[in-house]
């Protein structure tokens, strides 16, 4: 079973809420599986629990919990899984996420990193078999002129078998293992 980290944001209900409503609707590949996030650390079977627990928590302690805002949704990666893919992108916040994940991906994960696919901060929301119905979703969403704030203050060591997902550690922002 593959091992990764998310991080599930703090958000208001009603930002929750607006989140599910649409992934409910367009995102039959992972509303069941698992809960809005951010990916910090993809799936992986080579890296044993322990090693893996040691370093997001030691890499952790160094970041201190941080404020994100949503305003926009774009296109994803078009070809995962078949289908095309649309993402809540962060404004604020977009350069500590990148540097949280950066930092994850050195030392024992330093093998695991995809060059070939640059490293994009998102919240999915939909996954549809046509790129252009994500279009159109992004522009409906987009002309909503929406806003959502959040914190990144926890991180969720998960494991994901293909179909579902369960945390099996958390770790908080800035604190020493305890």
């Amino acid at each position: 079973m593959a091992l990764a980290v998310v991080n599930y944001p703090t958000l208001t209900e009603k930002d929750f809420q607006w989140i599910q409503t649409v992934r409910e609707k367009y995102d039959k590949l992972f509303y069941d599986v698992v809960n809005p996030h951010f990916t910090l650390v993809f799936p992986t079977e080579k890296i044993a629990y322990e090693l893996l627990f040691e370093h997001i928590q030691k890499v952790a302690e160094n970041f201190e919990p941080f404020e994100f805002v949503i305003q926009c949704a774009t296109l994803g990666d078009a070809d995962f899984m078949d289908h095309a893919h649309l993402f809540l992108i962060p404004d604020e916040g977009f350069s500590k996420i990148i540097k949280l994940h950066d930092a994850f991906y050195r030392g024992p994960l330093e093998p695991e990193l995809r060059l070939d696919l640059p490293f994009v901060p998102h919240i999915g929301i939909a996954s549809l078999p046509k790129p252009e119905d994500c279009k159109n979703l992004a522009d409906e969403l987009n002309g909503q002129n929406f806003e959502i704030r959040g914190k990144v203050e926890t991180l969720d060591i998960i494991r994901y078998d293909g179909l579902t997902t369960e945390t099996v550690r958390k770790i908080r922002l800035g604190y020493p293992a305890y």
